[in-house]
């Protein structure tokens, strides 16, 4: 629920915000986000984005964030960034029973629209170059992160808990369990038969959340499409090996259909032209060419990540408990759920399908 009017005046006047303009901004289902224009003093007018954080995260995730955003700024890349209050603290408390209860905070607004898709492989290849400069900016930071989510990218605890929603007497009667279960087996086999992620795979800063649309671009059209300005949603950043990074970020990039359709649409070339650009990217900003095993790590984490997710998807069909889905197209939760966890098997299909024509373009890399 949103803060009403005087507790976002209380909450902006811990930064000195007085009868700032505030306007929701953005579709996102986690955390609530204002566009806020006003003045400060000593600064005069701007803008900035002020958000209550979900309390799934914890709010020393700030602390991350703030390391990650003043390495990037130091090294000349755009990126929003926190502003302290006037205490000096990067988050806010406001507590229960005040106004817009909860951990607030505030950051600069970067310029820049985000998109659903990519529009084509140039596109794709402009994408691909900035997050490749993005990994190689934060290569070299020194941070002892805090916070971490717990069972992030842990696959057998998704499949652990698919076997529990399946496997448990009550879920028996629910209404889409005969789908779920027909939907399950198939990705148990899948999960037996698709190659292991290789071990000790080296961990680097990683946004943690790399959909297509948590990356601004100058404008939706023309020569400002293929120009990256700024990754946002800050809240996941970790050390993360790179097949669980691209591989989340190639599942939200190379699908036609996008994320909230039943029959995946892979494109191979959208796949090629972002890790091309990637690539370019990591090496003008200083990357050390990859080894065999984080090539084998790019090549099979597209295809652990899609699995992984149907998993989550088809287990919360049953539980019911996943904590968005949309009321305009789904009966109920459960069916929205199950909707996803079939996009992702489709999309994970289509991408064990095309192992050998994705192999061929990450080991360009080795051949040079």
């Amino acid at each position: 629920m949103s803060a009403d009017s005087r507790g976002l005046t209380d909450i902006l006047a811990r930064w000195s915000l007085a009868d700032a303009d505030v306007r929701p901004l953005g579709r996102g289902l986690i955390n609530e986000t204002l566009a806020v224009e006003g003045s400060r003093p000593g600064e005069g007018a701007g803008r900035w984005v002020l958000q209550r954080v979900n309390p799934i995260f914890d709010a020393r995730i700030h602390e991350n964030i703030a390391a990650v955003t003043g390495h990037l700024e130091r090294k000349g890349l755009r990126t929003p960034a926190l502003v302290p209050t006037d205490a000096g603290a990067w988050w806010l408390e406001v507590d229960p029973g005040e106004g817009g209860a909860g951990t607030w905070r505030l950051q600069t607004a970067v310029s820049g629209v985000s998109v659903d898709a990519l529009d084509d492989p140039a596109q794709a290849r402009a994408a691909g170059r900035f997050v490749g400069r993005w990994h190689a900016a934060v290569a070299d930071l020194e941070h002892d992160f805090v916070a971490l989510r717990l069972g992030v990218h842990d696959t057998p605890r998704h499949l652990g808990r698919l076997r529990e929603a399946v496997d448990r007497p009550e879920h028996a009667q629910h209404r889409l369990y005969e789908a779920v279960a027909a939907l399950a087996e198939g990705l148990f086999a899948a999960a037996e038969s698709l190659p292991p992620l290789p071990p000790s795979l080296p961990r680097r800063v990683a946004h943690g959340d790399l959909k297509i649309n948590n990356l601004l671009f100058a404008s939706e059209a023309g020569p400002g499409r293929l120009e990256p300005v700024a990754l946002i949603d800050l809240d996941t950043l970790a050390p993360m090996h790179l097949g669980h990074e691209l591989g989340d970020a190639w599942r939200s990039w190379t699908n036609r259909a996008g994320e909230d359709q039943a029959q995946a649409q892979l494109d191979l070339e959208l796949f090629s032209e972002s890790f091309r650009g990637w690539q370019a990217g990591w090496v003008e900003g200083g990357g050390e060419a990859l080894g065999a095993d984080e090539r084998q790590a790019l090549l099979v984490g597209p295809e652990w990540i899609s699995l992984e997710l149907a998993c989550r998807f088809a287990a919360d069909a049953l539980f019911e408990d996943y904590f968005g889905w949309d009321r305009e197209r789904f009966a109920g939760r459960g069916e929205h759920n199950l909707h996803r966890a079939r996009g992702q098997w489709s999309l994970h299909e289509a991408l064990a399908g095309a192992r050998g024509a994705r192999s061929a373009v990450i080991d360009e890399e080795a051949r040079g």
